[in-house]
């Protein structure tokens, strides 16, 4: 009975270490959107080269969550919901790492910008980036506390990312076709919008696989379903 409880006692602290790693790694990512975006508002070319820098703590934290994840699947044989936390953390792990690389691109394009002249002020693009932000934390929050309604406002939210980056589209288009000398500089500008619109995506994707451990139901390919309740 001893060395159950203590085996017991090991598998519990497994996981909570799988679940702050997770923690971890998605203030990481957060972080280095926040970074990418000051380095575009404030053109400072050596923060973005330090966003660039530091993901690589974010692919270490990554593969050290990955292989905790194939540890207790490989000596717990979990089953039931403790199976469906490791999956899910499997997926929302390498949503993150994906965030973290987003963030990257962000940055190169920063270096990028900052050898041009400024096109114009930016408006949407800080508030896609503000929403994402969010989005990402909230979808950490929901892990946390296992909440789907929460989730389920992650993935309302992207909708409004994909708008904000039509719009920035549309408007760069105006620029583009009023002054071909603007082509250079709007294109990388979109090139930052789509960026955070794939953040975004990956949020939601982050807010899936939590309906999913929850729930036990997939939401991924039914994007107007939103499951309530929990799963025992």
């Amino acid at each position: 009975m001893e060395d159950r409880r203590h085996t017991s006692t090991h598998y519990e602290k497994e996981l909570k270490e799988l679940k702050d790693g997770l923690l971890y790694l998605g203030g990481l990512a957060e972080n280095a959107i926040k970074n990418a975006l000051q380095a575009l508002l404030e053109r400072d070319s050596e923060l973005a080269k330090k966003v660039i820098a530091d993901d690589t703590a974010i692919d270490r934290i990554d593969s050290e969550n990955e292989d905790r994840c194939i540890r207790i699947l490989a000596l717990r044989q979990p089953a039931a919901r403790d199976l469906r936390f490791i999956a899910t953390a499997i997926k929302i792990n390498g949503h993150l790492e994906r965030i973290g690389d987003m963030a990257v691109n962000i940055a190169e394009k920063v270096l990028l910008l900052n050898e041009e002249p400024q096109l114009k002020p930016y408006i949407d693009i800080p508030y896609m980036a503000e929403i994402t932000q969010r989005m990402i934390r909230q979808s950490m929050d929901s892990l946390i506390r296992e909440d789907v309604d929460l989730a389920n406002q992650v993935r309302k939210d992207d909708e409004i990312v994909d708008n904000l980056n039509e719009q920035v589209f549309r408007e760069l288009l105006t620029f583009m076709i009023e002054d071909p000398r603007t082509i250079r500089t709007a294109l990388i500008i979109m090139q930052i919008s789509k960026n955070l619109e794939r953040i975004s995506d990956h949020a939601e994707g982050i807010a899936d696989m939590v309906i999913y451990m929850v729930t036990g139901k997939s939401v991924r390919h039914n994007p107007s379903q939103e499951p309530k309740g929990h799963l025992a």
